[in-house]
């Protein structure tokens, strides 16, 4: 069986919530690539703690509700 990833995100679904905000426009609120934001998004890449705050801020939420940890070993 696959561990699922450590840090998963509900970045789509804010996104889509914000207006169907593209993943191109959320990479130039944030000050990264369109690539970046689909490799978060997709929990192929975990992003800087810079980037997760700014992502957090251009949604208006908690960090904690863009991003969750789960421990390994879980």
């Amino acid at each position: 069986m696959v561990a699922p990833p450590p840090i998963t995100n509900t970045i789509r679904r804010l996104r889509f919530d914000h207006g169907e905000m593209t993943q191109q426009q959320l990479a130039d609120r944030i000050g990264v690539t369109r690539q970046t934001v689909a490799a978060i998004e997709q929990n192929k890449y975990s992003p800087s703690l810079e980037a997760a705050f700014r992502i957090a801020e251009v949604f208006g939420v908690e960090i904690g509700q863009v991003f969750q940890w789960t421990k390994s070993g879980s």
